[in-house]
């Protein structure tokens, strides 16, 4: 395949409210749904990228950075920043947003692999990544420091 497909085209932004079924006893957002959240905002990215089915092949470490308190909104993002011949990896940062102060807060980060599928469910080829502006390389060039330095420090905090 020598279709390309930018960076751009892929950027996904999902927004939710932290509602009572989200949340734990402690009145704050449950990490699953968190993380359900972030599975649907990467796949979406990598569809729109794709123009096809993705399925979640990994997700890399996830560190809660700070709590998502009920009532505040949850913002989602996430982009296309690599690709393999059928993969595709995919930034998705989270940050929380209260609706009343405006102050916003980083969440969570993590870095998704999904492989595309064609229609029979086989793996099938992805477009090149393009990152035609400045600020897309940007994006691209931060994430991958990003996930390196992720697997980085997890390698050092288990000794491995």
């Amino acid at each position: 395949m020598s279709e390309t497909a930018t960076l751009a085209e892929s950027y996904t932004e999902m927004t939710e409210l932290l509602l009572p079924n989200d949340t734990n006893n402690l009145g704050r957002a449950l990490g699953g749904a968190v993380l359900h959240w972030m599975d649907i905002c990467g796949a979406i990215a990598g569809m729109r990228f794709a123009s096809r089915q993705v399925v979640t092949a990994s997700m890399d470490h996830v560190d809660f950075l700070s709590p998502i308190e009920m009532g505040e909104v949850v913002v989602i993002e996430g982009y296309v920043f690599n690709t393999g011949r059928t993969s595709l990896d995919v930034k998705v940062d989270v940050r929380a947003e209260n609706p009343r102060t405006d102050e916003q807060r980083r969440a969570t980060t993590s870095y998704f692999t999904f492989v595309a599928l064609d229609d029979e469910g086989v793996p099938t080829e992805v477009p090149d990544l393009e990152c035609p502006t400045e600020s897309e390389a940007a994006l691209r060039a931060e994430a991958i420091e990003g996930r390196r330095e992720q697997l980085r420090s997890v390698v050092e905090r288990y000794d491995l």
